[in-house]
């Protein structure tokens, strides 16, 4: 497996330069953006990165070695799953609260409260303390939950209601964000394992790396955040005395009525159109089974003596390659549905799941095949998030995104803890991750969920056949999904 790592992070990083230099071959030449062109944007989007990626590089550091640390410190198959399943319970209870702390505490300071908790997650990795170790298991999901709201939250309201830069520069700065995250991602795991393996500091040694990053990331949203919120401040207080105070009584909401009538309103979206009922039905099955990848793959490669960096930063240019592959497929040449590319995405990972019911049998393990099978996995995740996302912007009303996009992750993370809970009910205590039928099981039983997902799918286009709201712009007319 030693071998087999390092070629394939090889193949797998050329495979993606060779993507990444086609698409922009075949992307048309465009005129130099406005935004681009606006040094106040471009300074205020670079403020808004600098921390944002310093949070995605400490989340990333933390990935390779989770489950290794665990079992370094001798905790048995069945223990660490509860230890997964206390931090996808706390992704659950803290998901509403994560949504509220914005508007209570103030939006800067909830990305501090984000850092300070991160931090305090990473330093719980020092003790081999059960206990402490599921209070950093909760502390990682309350940061989580943060993190994937609370940066966005600032960033948009900022750009919009304060700076006011036109919506349409919005998407330029995620898009950059998306980019370098992959990257993020694959020196995530070669720094860890460096770290780790190569200078034998052990498994927790990227969770150290990460506390200073964090610090870093809190410095930054304390230094320039600030500054950029009092220039602000500043540019609308002359604009107050210019055009007079508006009436602040409808803005004075309170945060908690804000927050239960954008879940009531989402709720509502859920319950009237089907087609979010659906795609909420697709995304709640294949990133509930994402969740159980996460802890099964460590087990089942690892008494195969891998690199698990190297592994982990194969499993993320894979899919990395995933969305080069999505950026062509729906490029002006090929002109391929977003709706076409999620049905391969869920194909693709059910395949990977039927391949790890086989190479992960009982007394006959295939390490090789499963790693090939996880590669494919990733690969279908990287061509599942853009499609998914797309279909959400068309199928969900924007002012009512937050609250349906909540009530999806409710079950999404609710069945990953059943998941979970069934793999710790049938472990023997053995761990290794095939020493029994466990795993199999567990495979079989996600290889389930992807038919589920892919009649979902199924359902949702055969719903929508004649809906041009799920079709690019380009495709509009030329026949059917």
């Amino acid at each position: 497996m030693l071998v087999t790592a390092y070629l394939a992070i090889i193949f797998l990083l050329a495979l993606c330069v060779g993507l990444e230099l086609t698409a922009r071959r075949l992307t048309p030449p465009q005129q130099t953006p406005a935004a681009v062109a606006n040094p106040a944007f471009r300074r205020f989007q670079t403020i808004f990165l600098q921390a944002y990626l310093l949070a995605l590089w400490a989340d990333w550091l933390q990935g390779p070695y989770l489950y290794k640390l665990y079992r370094h410190y001798s905790f048995l198959e069945s223990q660490i799953a509860i230890l997964y399943v206390c931090g996808l319970a706390s992704c659950v209870l803290f998901a509403p609260i994560a949504g509220w702390l914005p508007q209570a505490l103030g939006r800067r300071q909830t990305c501090l409260l984000f850092c300070l908790a991160y931090s305090a997650c990473c330093l719980t990795k020092l003790s081999r303390d059960y206990f402490i170790l599921i209070v950093g298991r909760v502390l990682g999901g309350l940061s989580t939950s943060l993190l994937s709201t609370t940066f966005e939250a600032w960033y948009v309201h900022r750009h919009v209601d304060v700076c006011d830069f036109p919506k349409e520069w919005i998407p330029s700065t995620f898009a950059k964000a998306a980019t370098w995250n992959h990257g993020l991602a694959v020196g995530a795991g070669l720094v860890a394992n460096l770290l780790a393996e190569w200078l034998h500091l052990g498994p927790v040694a990227p969770f150290l790396l990460a506390v200073p990053c964090l610090i870093g990331c809190g410095g930054v949203v304390l230094t320039e955040w600030s500054r950029e919120e009092t220039e602000g401040g500043l540019e609308r207080d002359k604009q107050t005395l210019l055009l007079g105070a508006p009436n602040a009584a409808p803005v004075r909401m309170s945060a908690k009525a804000r927050f239960s009538r954008s879940c009531q309103e989402g709720l509502r979206c859920l319950l009237s159109d089907r087609r979010v009922m659906l795609l909420g039905g697709v995304q709640a099955l294949f990133e509930s089974v994402l969740y159980i990848f996460v802890f099964l793959w460590t087990p089942v490669l690892d008494p195969h003596g891998p690199p698990l960096g190297i592994v982990f930063s194969c499993l993320m240019a894979a899919s990395m390659a995933g969305s080069l592959l999505y950026r062509l497929a729906t490029s002006t040449r090929y002109r391929l549905q977003p709706g076409h590319l999620l049905c391969v995405a869920v194909l693709l990972a059910f395949f990977s799941f039927f391949m790890l019911t086989f190479s992960t049998a009982p007394g006959q393990p295939r390490p090789h095949e499963s790693f090939l099978a996880f590669l494919l996995l990733e690969l279908a995740c990287g061509l599942y998030f853009p499609s998914v996302s797309f279909l959400q912007g068309r199928v969900i009303p924007e002012e009512k995104r937050a609250g349906v996009l909540a009530w999806f992750r409710l079950p999404l993370h609710l069945l990953a803890c059943l998941g979970l809970l069934a793999l710790h009910g049938e472990v023997s205590g053995t761990g290794g991750g095939e020493g029994g039928s466990s795993t199999r099981h567990m495979f079989g039983g996600c290889a389930v969920m992807m038919l589920a997902a892919l009649l979902s799918v199924v359902s949702l286009f055969t719903l929508g056949r004649n809906d041009t709201d799920l079709k690019l712009e380009g495709a509009r007319g030329e026949g059917e999904m």
